[in-house]
């Protein structure tokens, strides 16, 4: 089969548990969660088969590379990450509240991906400055702090129903018994950010190295180079307030939506302007 009619089914996979996340936080039912998480691994066993497929198809062609190269192949593998991490975390905290908010990223993710105009799905030979095997090592780290930041946004949105829910005498505050409390929010956002700055700090330091291999430099104030130090520095910012002043709670969970709309910026914003990485992700 091939692998975009499979990343075709895949986006409306994550949709139908996104539906199904969703109706078990509302109706409160536990089979829409065990169906919600199996459409989620289902996805993710053809998400990781469709790139594999478009990893050989590229070898195939005569010159294969990995597929995490140009725009299309990184949103593919943006998506791909957000929901392996997600899964983890759904394994690991024993809840699947939370993927009603991380699942539908994902599906925007894929969806765009797919009708977004000027997004090129054709699998093409890399240039010679991406001939280097630092570009696998730079491009994986750079996305897993992504996909980090991406849940740790999610759960300050999370953060913020659950207060709204507090603070509501209608129907909304029946979701607070659905929903973890302020404080397990707040680890569970602490926990994301770190891992995120993580490997957004190593995604910084392999590309420096590519960079000095590729231009000379190992920085050259490039916008994408500015931007992902400005990113860098907002969750530096974000984890030192949290450990050295102790905020908590309302404080964390705006930080984190700030944090993830310079993501946002840095890995699509700087498309835009004239750039060495014009050509990449």
């Amino acid at each position: 089969m091939n692998h975009t009619l499979i990343l075709s089914y895949v986006t409306f996979i994550y949709f139908a548990s996104f539906v199904f996340y969703l109706f078990r936080m509302i109706l409160k039912k536990e089979f829409w969660g065990y169906a919600a998480s199996l459409l989620a691994w289902l996805g993710l066993f053809a998400h990781t088969l469709a790139m594999m497929l478009r990893w050989r198809a590229s070898y195939d062609l005569g010159f294969g590379h990995v597929p995490i190269t140009n725009l299309y192949e990184s949103l593919v593998f943006f998506a791909w990450s957000i929901i392996m991490l997600y899964l983890a975390i759904e394994w690991r905290i024993k809840s699947r509240i939370l993927g009603t908010f991380v699942v539908p990223v994902a599906f925007f993710v894929m969806a765009y991906a797919s009708i977004a105009p000027g997004v090129d799905h054709s699998i093409e030979p890399l240039i010679p400055a991406l001939q280097s095997n630092w570009l696998t090592t730079h491009v994986l780290t750079c996305f897993m702090g992504y996909a980090a930041f991406t849940v740790t946004f999610a759960l300050g949105i999370m953060f913020f129903l659950r207060k709204a829910a507090a603070h509501d005498s209608s129907g909304v505050r029946g979701l607070i018994h659905m929903l973890p409390s302020e404080d397990q929010i707040d680890e569970l956002i602490y926990s994301c950010a770190t891992l995120g700055f993580i490997f957004l700090t190593l995604g910084i330091v392999t590309g420096s190295v590519w960079a000095h291999y590729a231009w000379g430099t190992y920085w050259s104030w490039d916008p994408k180079e500015t931007w992902s130090l400005i990113t860098w520095l907002a969750y530096a910012m974000m984890l030192h307030v949290r450990l050295m002043r102790g905020w908590r709670g309302l404080r964390m969970a705006i930080m984190a939506i700030i944090g993830f709309a310079c993501v946002l910026f840095t890995y699509l914003g700087v498309n835009l302007l004239p750039s060495l990485h014009s050509y990449l992700i």
